[in-house]
């Protein structure tokens, strides 16, 4: 696949999960043809990994904050005792 073809694949985060919704429900519904199904469960891995991957980059996002200096330290959250 061409980094364009990529590119025209990559959707947003709520578009992928909800495709994977459709896509088990379809695999879930058992009238699916073997072939079809495949096609389906490769779709299917390639949304996962991209909402894996975007869920990465905005837990790496969220763990680096700005202080009021503008100077970026790890964000981190104190627990009363």
């Amino acid at each position: 696949m061409t980094e364009e073809q990529n590119k025209e694949k990559q959707v947003t985060f709520e578009e992928a999960m909800e495709k994977l919704e459709e896509i088990v429900d379809r695999l879930e519904s058992g009238n699916v043809p073997l072939e079809e199904a495949i096609n389906l469960f490769q779709d299917g891995m390639l949304l996962s990994k991209q909402c894996h991957e975007k869920l990465k980059t905005i837990e790496g996002k969220i763990d680096r904050m700005i202080d009021e200096n503008g100077e970026e330290k790890m964000f981190s959250i104190e627990e009363a005792e």
